[in-house]
């Protein structure tokens, strides 16, 4: 659903938004290989603000100079 990382120096972040394997979605948000944020959605509503939130960040990081590596998946 929505996966991409950023570069910048030596420090990166990624963020996963994936269908839970039980119901629901789940994010994940990585700095620097440690998990910073995991959440838990049952809802689509929440989802969809949280990938919403997401992009506005990854945005504003690359505006800030943030690097976006390889190819980002953003479907939904």
């Amino acid at each position: 659903m929505l996966s991409i990382a950023l570069r910048h120096a030596d420090h990166t972040r990624k963020y996963h938004v994936s269908p839970s394997h039980k119901s629901g979605w789940d994010l994940t948000l990585l700095e620097d290989l440690q998990p910073t944020r995991q959440v838990h959605y049952d809802d689509w509503h929440r989802v969809e603000r949280a990938m919403a939130t997401l992009q506005l960040e990854v945005t504003e990081l690359t505006a800030k100079g943030w690097r976006v590596e390889g190819t980002p998946l953003a479907t939904s």
